[in-house]
């Protein structure tokens, strides 16, 4: 009887080894998160910072994991900085493998009293460093034939949410560039994701969730487990997207709300 060969792999792999990335808005919350996650599945880790001096102790929680690291100067409302810093990446390591665009901002305001200087900034850090982070980057990928963009959608792309407007419409708007992107650079190797989670218990979620009726809000909207994320679980889905395991995923962004959306 003849045999069938196995599959070459024929198991799920999540190793990131031998692979580079790059991660804005790494300095604290779910950037440091992220940052770590791919330190531990065997990355090396390129710190995008808005203030390179405010890197605190990650690049050493890196180190002592066993990656290199690289702490940038990279705030994304430049594109100037967004440059230079992919730059740095590429000579530093002579590769950039994975591109996280976490980076964001949410200035919190009802819709008819916004203010152009918000509008501008929200739509100049979430949308316009997004998509120029992305397409510097996927120009190194593309000449590599490989490469992987995870960019940070929210729920608020899928749902409404009081007083953040400008922030919603960003979100919305990252998830269908996530799709444009993909389609367009696939052909090369380079795959498209994005994450959108729900309220995650970081730094910049702390001030509004320690209102114990807002907390309570939350939690009940957050219709099947409710509960509220931890960054783990938002670093996993990154570690996930960007492993060999995803090689067949481009284009999609993952909800990881859980369940406010299913309601």
């Amino acid at each position: 009887m003849r045999t069938l060969a196995a599959p070459m792999n024929e198991y799920p792999n999540f190793d990131l080894t031998g692979q580079v990335a790059l991660v804005t808005g790494a300095a604290r919350g779910l950037g440091r998160a992220i940052s770590l996650a791919l330190a531990n599945a065997g990355a090396d880790v390129a710190l995008g910072l808005r203030d390179v001096n405010r890197a605190g102790d990650l690049p050493l929680e890196i180190e002592k994991i066993g990656r290199r690291t690289l702490p940038l100067q990279m705030d994304t409302s430049s594109l100037e900085q967004i440059h230079r810093a992919i730059e740095r990446v590429v000579e530093q390591f002579g590769r950039i493998d994975l591109l996280v665009n976490n980076a964001g901002i949410a200035p919190v305001n009802m819709a008819e009293d916004v203010n152009e200087q918000d509008f501008d900034r929200t739509l100049a850090v979430n949308l316009k460093g997004t998509f120029f982070a992305s397409q510097y980057a996927a120009r190194h990928m593309i000449r590599q034939n490989s490469g992987c963009i995870v960019n940070m959608s929210s729920q608020a792309g899928f749902v409404a949410l009081p007083s953040e407007s400008v922030y919603c419409m960003t979100k919305a708007g990252i998830a269908h560039l996530t799709k444009c992107l993909a389609i367009e650079w696939g052909r090369y190797g380079v795959r498209v994701n994005a994450v959108a989670p729900t309220f995650i218990r970081t730094p910049g979620t702390e001030a509004a969730l320690s209102d114990p009726q807002f907390e309570a809000d939350v939690v009940e909207r957050i219709a099947g487990l409710h509960r509220i994320g931890r960054p783990v679980e938002v670093s996993g889905a990154v570690v996930f997207l960007a492993s060999p395991a995803a090689s067949l995923i481009t284009g999609h962004t993952i909800l990881i709300d859980g369940g406010w959306t299913a309601r």
